[in-house]
Order: structure tokens, then C-alpha cells, then sequence
């Protein structure tokens, strides 16, 4: 089994910054990817940003404002925000595509943390 924990979450004015944290945990052989996600209320969850290797892909709302990076040693992603919007209030969930040591490959999901970002 592989848990994703997620952290950094809070309430921050407009204009502020945040950095979440997503460790992986478990039975695992390779992190093959990783990536925020991130739900508004009465939305639909959306893609923020993925990472493979060094390889990086962002939704095009958050291009120049947020950074998705990695530390494979500790099996971590970040997600530094600048320049937050009331617009990027929303839970983001931390997602892993993970071999784990059976050799089986899946998608794992985090609980999710709430950033809130006040006007």
C-alpha cells in the first residue's frame, strides 16, 4: 500500500505566497510521476501541475505563478504559489503514479489540503 500525505495548505491574502508538500509513503519500488490537482467548490477537479523526471507540465491559469518541483531521495513534490488569486481557492490534491514493489503500477490520491486565498 502507498499513502500520500499532503501539507502547506492555509488562508493567505491575495498577492501571497504558499508552498504545499506531498510525501509518499509505502511499498514502493518507483514514483514514476507526480502532481497537484486542485477542486473548487461546485467544480470540477482540474489539473495544476505534473512532473516526470525533469519534465514539467502546468495548467495554463497557474503558468508563471506556481512551481511544481521533486526530491526523488525523500519522495516528495512541492508546489511553490506566488502571486495567489481568490481564484486559486480550492482543496489540491496530491496525485502519484507509483510501481510499487510487487511491480504493480497505479495512481494514488492524497486527502487533499484547502488553500483559501482572501480578496
Amino acid at each position: 500500500q502507498v499513502q500520500l500525505v499532503e501539507s502547506g495548505g492555509g488562508l493567505v491574502q491575495a498577492g501571497g505566497s504558499l508552498r504545499l508538500s506531498c510525501v509518499a509513503s509505502g511499498s514502493i519500488l518507483r514514483i514514476n510521476s507526480m502532481g497537484w490537482y486542485r477542486q473548487a467548490p461546485g467544480k470540477q477537479r482540474e489539473l495544476v501541475a505534473t512532473i516526470s523526471g525533469y519534465i514539467t507540465n502546468y495548467a495554463d491559469p497557474v503558468k508563471g505563478r506556481f512551481t511544481i518541483s521533486r526530491d526523488n531521495a525523500k519522495k516528495t513534490t512541492y508546489l511553490q504559489m506566488n502571486s495567489l488569486k481568490s481564484e486559486d481557492t480550492a482543496v489540491y490534491y496530491c496525485n502519484a503514479d507509483v510501481t510499487a514493489r510487487s511491480g504493480r503500477s497505479q495512481d494514488y490520491w492524497g486527502q487533499g489540503t484547502q488553500v483559501t486565498v482572501s480578496s
